[in-house]
């Protein structure tokens, strides 16, 4: 089995059918839906140290907030979906805006070599926080097809494209390969599904049976298809980053956002690897509460008997420094 994205009228399609609902369902969300109201303002956990460098085989992953994750192994410092940004919005003025801080301070991030873009949605590509990092630390930047364009005309980043299952060589020894994922892009009215989305896979190149790291970018769970293919082509995994939050009301998010119960699920089919939960506590995006994803990842992991210790859900600025053996 090959999983490969389809391509109609120039729209990117997921294999399976579509996972956004018609403009009647998106119009019937806005008119019934009943958000759980969010705290103005969440304080963060006391923040970890931030390390310069972690070298030799360890892994440390560190949650800044919502999908952004500062991997750090093989010498290399990574971030996925990196937003510092106040709002997620093209607005500076409207849109959601974060309830809590970043969990690193922008000034406080160590050399970043590279950023893995699952999609273009403004809460995982953020321009405002990528002209920065080009400018103070002009890393690599790896993105699914048909966002380069976008990225050099507002950031000046030229950006590596891929498709679903190609890879791309880093620095450090280290290959960040796009896999499926079930989702969409847009970033106006007129774009939609004009670029790729995906998750990432980081292994190095010259153990390529050693576990990797997966970044599932923003998924729904569908039949779970994508994450055994990925398990099977790409496994074992050291870490696996899963989306969480996002996710009500289900009759409208199921296609596109995991609940806790799927990624429980999605741990499962990837091979029970250590993984953070993602995507979840700092801006609020569907109806749920705001700590809503974390009790129900704790109630999932404990109707399936796993340890909670194995799939965590961090605080912003938390750390977890991933055993490797």
């Amino acid at each position: 089995m090959s999983l490969k994205p389809q391509i109609e009228s120039g729209r990117f399609a997921n294999p399976g059918g579509p996972v956004t609902g018609t403009a009647r369902d998106a119009l019937r969300w806005a008119l019934t839906r009943k958000p759980t109201r969010w705290p103005r303002w969440l304080d963060n956990p006391p923040p970890a140290t931030v390390h310069a460098r972690i070298e030799g085989d360890r892994l440390r992953a560190t949650f800044v907030n919502h999908a952004t994750v500062l991997l750090q192994l093989h010498g290399m410092n990574i971030l996925t979906d990196p937003v510092w940004a106040r709002r997620v919005s093209p607005s500076r003025l409207a849109g959601p805006a974060r309830h809590r801080a970043p969990g690193i301070a922008f000034e406080a991030l160590p050399p970043i070599d590279a950023v893995l873009l699952s999609h273009g949605h403004y809460d995982h590509l953020c321009v405002r926080t990528l002209k920065r990092l080009r400018h103070e630390h002009d890393p690599t930047v790896i993105a699914p097809l048909g966002h380069a364009a976008l990225l050099w005309r507002r950031c000046g980043i030229d950006a590596v494209e891929l498709d679903w299952w190609q890879g791309s060589a880093l620095p450090g020894g280290l290959e960040a390969t796009l896999v499926p994922a079930r989702h969409w892009s847009a970033r106006g009215l007129t774009d939609r599904n004009r670029a790729l989305w995906g998750g990432f896979v980081l292994r190095a190149r010259d153990e390529p049976t050693a576990p990797g790291v997966y970044f599932a970018g923003d998924t729904g769970f569908g039949d779970g298809g994508h994450f055994t293919l990925v398990r099977e082509r790409l496994g074992p995994f050291a870490l696996a980053l899963l989306p969480i939050g996002a996710y009500e009301p289900r009759w409208f998010m199921a296609p596109q956002h995991m609940n806790p119960a799927e990624a429980v699920q999605a741990f499962e089919l990837l091979g029970s690897p250590p993984s953070i939960g993602i995507h979840h506590g700092t801006f609020q995006l569907t109806d749920e509460a705001h700590d809503a994803p974390v009790q129900a990842l704790g109630e999932a992991l404990r109707a399936h008997g796993i340890d909670a210790a194995r799939f965590r859900a961090l605080g912003n600025g938390e750390a977890w420094q991933v055993p490797t053996d």
